[in-house]
């Protein structure tokens, strides 16, 4: 949450000339609401099981693309398990650092991060331990993206992945 794989994935996809897929922007354009919504008015487990079809038609797509899936898409074993066999980048980042991305936001109880409000730090910080070891075991890549560009993050990325970086 707030470390960019939606302005990475889509940068990368451009580059890389395949199609982009935002599994957060899918779950609204489908369900034709917002990820805040979902989650006031049927739970984070309708949106979960919302996010887990999107990440599978995204996985069975025959061509190449590029899935930026939200941060919490990996505490389902099944999903953990569509991304296996696939170059998975965790964009690493330090909890300070999205919390200061999305906490004027999350504060106001506005955009699509509902799980953050309130407490972002406290809430990013709770979810980067209980979640370090699934994103662990399904990354192929890990990128620091503290103190970095975005044009240094899609390089890194390229470069993991056996693009050219430019």
């Amino acid at each position: 949450m707030g470390s960019g794989k939606s302005t990475i994935g889509r940068r990368l996809a451009e580059i890389m000339n395949v199609l982009f897929v935002d599994t957060d922007v899918s779950v609204e354009e489908i369900t034709g609401r917002s990820i805040r919504a979902i989650f006031e008015q049927d739970g984070e487990e309708a949106f979960r099981d919302l996010e887990s079809r999107v990440l599978a038609d995204a996985m069975a797509t025959p061509s190449r693309c590029i899935v930026a899936s939200g941060g919490g898409v990996v505490l389902r074993e099944r999903n953990r398990r569509l991304l296996e066999g696939h170059d998975v980048i965790w964009l690493r980042a330090d909890p300070k650092l999205l919390a200061t991305r999305i906490g004027r936001q999350a504060k106001r109880a506005e955009g699509h991060r509902p799980l953050a409000d309130d407490d972002p730090f406290g809430k990013l910080s709770a979810m980067s331990s209980e979640r370090r070891s699934l994103y662990e075991s399904v990354s192929t890549n890990v990128i620091d993206v503290d103190d970095r560009s975005p044009d240094e993050i899609v390089n890194a990325c390229l470069l993991a992945i056996g693009g050219d970086s430019r």
